[in-house]
């Protein structure tokens, strides 16, 4: 690493830590004036995100990049709108900081309580999405953190712009400019910097694919919330809706193929198989999703004169796809499906279509994944839709946040005592 680059790392670090004692201490009102702020200006300058985003997108597409890819970093009028709306949404959430659990009277005298206070330093490390920018900077800001954004090289003059805002909105309200601040460097160097900064940093959370999260799950000493795979199941219950069935389940795959939330494995009850497969799959064929079947579900289509199905393979049941391509498995029973789903989920999130209460209730419980799903789409594992106003990330981690990562994912709590004199005897 180039000592530049390493000088650079530890300044934003040393900046962040400092804007992080004053972003503790903001009222509630200062961080919502710096929001709301924020979102007047993205809409007011909605043309020229796009206009610089176009410069982003025409690179990656001159570097072959992916269809996915380019989808996820491409801002249209409804994304731009979307952070906006985050945006107020997030507004109009309770601030958690400073709040003090009931206060306990102890034998001694004393009463316990406990506050929740901000993480500190946040760092976040995604590839792509320049949505994160805000979406991200948001859900730090109002929960008190000072946060380091690294975006990815290919969406680096969005980043730059939106950071711009960012920053200007913190100062309309008074609040420090280095609360947010973006990498601007391309170099990969500043990555390897930033996750080993352990006296700037208090959290890492990685918003990328599968080969970045690999390399900091190996090489961070940072802790981190993080997920590492979306690959997300729909089981289709004998007792299911059929109707529902279809509705959800081309939802779940179709709706858009990139997000970690889009359903990548259809599994079946035989009982139903007959009567839900044919309907859905020529959906599915007429959107060119590519069908990627076990033994009886080929059985199942071909007999309904069903071609261009290619037999799963056990990779395929291990593969978050991101694209129009969907394994579909025939299962004999609940059971067979959870099993399935224990062995080659990602602990993301899964669903299941029934009407039977015993068997949602069987699914709720032991299917041990952040986001479990009843008679809905998958689609919907989304701190936006789950009234989060945005979210930081999903982690399929058990341990301090689980799911959509959003204000109270991003803080921690203090033991606090109020004393009246007691001494300890």
């Amino acid at each position: 690493m180039s000592s530049s680059i390493q000088e650079m790392m530890q300044d934003i670090g040393m900046r962040a830590r400092a804007a992080s004692r004053a972003m503790a201490r903001a009222s509630s009102e200062q961080k919502n004036r710096a929001l709301l702020h924020i979102a007047e200006a993205v809409r007011q300058q909605a043309a020229e995100i796009q206009k610089i985003n176009q410069v982003d997108v025409e690179r990656a597409k001159g570097n072959g990049q992916d269809p996915a890819f380019v989808d996820r970093l491409t801002m249209t009028p409804k994304t731009i709108e979307t952070m906006a709306l985050g945006l107020e949404q997030i507004v109009s959430l309770d601030d958690p900081i400073g709040k003090i659990s009931a206060l306990q009277k102890q034998a001694s005298g004393i009463e316990l309580g406990q506050m929740r206070v901000p993480l500190g330093v946040i760092g976040i490390i995604y590839e792509s999405r320049p949505n994160v920018t805000i979406d991200a900077a948001a859900l730090c800001l109002k929960s008190g953190n000072a946060v380091i954004l690294r975006g990815g090289s290919e969406a680096i003059d969005s980043n730059t712009l939106l950071a711009q805002i960012i920053q200007e909105g913190l100062a309309a309200a008074g609040l420090p400019k280095d609360a947010v601040q973006v990498v601007t460097t391309t170099d990969r160097s500043a990555v390897g910097e930033m996750i080993t900064m352990t006296q700037f940093i208090d959290v890492i959370v990685p918003r990328g694919g599968k080969s970045l999260i690999a390399r900091l799950m190996a090489e961070a000493r940072v802790p981190m919330i993080k997920h590492l795979d979306g690959i997300c199941h729909t089981y289709i219950d004998a007792d299911a809706d059929i109707a529902m069935a279809v509705k959800v389940c081309d939802n779940a795959k179709t709706q858009r193929y990139a997000p970690c939330n889009a359903m990548e494995t259809l599994l079946v009850n035989q009982e139903i198989a007959q009567k839900v497969l044919p309907t859905l799959c020529k959906i599915y064929q007429d959107k060119g999703v590519e069908l990627r079947v076990d033994e009886l579900t080929r059985k199942t289509l071909e007999a309904n004169g069903f071609q261009n199905l290619v037999d799963a393979k056990v990779e395929d049941w291990q593969t978050e796809y991101l694209a129009p391509i969907l394994s579909i498995k025939t299962v004999a029973n609940i059971d067979e499906a959870m099993n399935h789903i224990e062995q080659y989920g990602s602990k993301h999130t899964d669903a299941i279509i029934t009407n039977n209460k015993a068997q949602a209730d069987r699914f709720l419980r032991e299917v041990d994944s952040a986001s479990v799903i009843v008679n809905a789409s998958t689609r919907f594992a989304d701190g936006f839709e789950y009234g989060l106003g945005a979210e930081i990330g999903i982690s399929n981690d058990k341990l301090h946040a689980r799911g959509p990562v959003g204000l109270d994912g991003l803080t921690s709590l203090k033991y606090v005592v109020m004393g009246h004199g007691e001494i300890r005897t």
